[in-house]
C-alpha cells in the first residue's frame, strides 16, 4: 500500500507554539511506514532563514519528504535551507519519485503578495516532468486554484487556473492535485480530478456561520487556534482510486 502524509501551514516562527506543533506531527508521521511526506506551502511565517533552519530539523522522515512554497515563504531562504540551492528569486519547483508515484511540487507564489499563479515557467516545467513519468502522479501546490467557500482565503486563491487545467487534462496519469492555505481540511474536485487541501498544522479556520467566524482575519478570525494540528493520509490503490484520511496530533 502506498501512502502520502500531507501537511501544511506550519508558520515556524521562532515561537514555542508553532514549533511545538511542528514537531508533535512530524514525531507522529515518523511512527508511520510512508511513501512520502508532502508539505504544501508557508512552512515559515516570516521567511526568515533560521525559520527554514528549524524547518529543515524538524521534517525529517526515513521517507521522501517534498516542499512547495507558500505566500508566507520567501523563496531565496526556502531555496537555500531545505533544497541546498542559490538564493535565487526564480519560482522553486521540485519533483520526486517515491513508490514509483511521481511528486510535482509547484511553486504558486507571487512575490510579495496573498494570492497564486503559476508562473509560465512553472507551468512548462509541470508538463515536462509530467511527460516523463510513465506511472501514476500528484501535483501539489499552495494556492487551490477554486474558491472553497472560506472568503478571506478565496479573495487570494490561485488565479489563472484553465492554464493549469489544460495542463493536467493532458496527463491523464495525475490521480490528484494537493493543496493547502485554507487551514481547514477540504476535498472537492478540479479539472476531472480530486482536489484535497491540507489542513493547517499551526491554526485552522472556520466557514461563514461557524461560531467565530463574524470575526475578520486580522482580528485573529476566522482562525481558531483551539484545535490540535491536523494532517491528511493519503492512499493510493492500485486501481489509482486516492482515499483520504484526515487526523489530529495531540501530546
Amino acid at each position: 500500500m502506498r501512502m502520502f502524509a500531507h501537511l501544511s501551514d506550519l508558520h515556524l516562527d521562532g515561537g514555542e507554539r508553532a514549533d511545538a506543533r511542528a514537531a508533535a506531527v512530524f514525531g507522529y508521521l515518523r511512527e508511520i511506514p510512508l511513501t512520502a511526506v508532502l508539505v504544501t506551502g508557508d512552512l515559515a511565517d516570516h521567511g526568515l532563514p533560521a525559520e527554514y533552519r528549524r524547518a529543515a530539523e524538524l521534517m525529517q522522515h526515513t521517507a521522501p519528504v517534498v516542499a512547495c512554497p507558500g505566500n508566507h515563504d520567501a523563496r531565496g531562504p526556502f531555496r537555500e535551507a531545505l533544497l541546498g540551492g542559490h538564493a535565487g528569486d526564480e519560482p522553486v519547483n521540485t519533483a520526486i519519485e517515491a513508490g514509483g508515484v511521481l511528486i510535482a511540487a509547484c511553486d504558486s507564489t507571487i512575490p510579495g503578495q496573498g494570492a497564486g499563479y503559476l508562473a509560465d515557467e512553472t507551468l512548462s516545467w509541470l508538463d515536462a516532468v509530467l511527460s516523463g513519468h510513465d506511472g501514476p502522479a500528484m501535483v501539489a501546490c499552495h494556492h487551490p486554484p477554486v474558491e472553497v467557500g472560506v472568503p478571506p482565503v478565496d479573495r487570494i486563491r490561485q488565479t489563472g487556473e484553465d492554464r493549469l487545467a489544460e495542463v493536467l487534462r493532458r496527463h491523464p496519469t495525475v490521480t490528484a492535485l494537493l493543496c493547502g492555505h485554507v487551514h481547514t481540511g477540504a476535498a472537492t474536485t478540479f479539472a476531472g480530478i480530486p482536489l484535497r487541501i491540507a489542513p493547517g498544522v499551526v491554526s485552522g479556520s472556520l466557514l461563514p456561520g461557524e461560531p467565530g467566524s463574524d470575526r475578520d482575519w486580522a482580528e485573529g478570525g476566522p482562525v481558531t487556534f483551539g484545535r490540535p494540528p491536523e494532517l491528511l493520509l493519503h492512499v493510493l490503490h492500485d486501481d489509482g482510486r486516492l482515499t483520504t484520511h484526515q487526523r489530529s496530533v495531540t501530546g
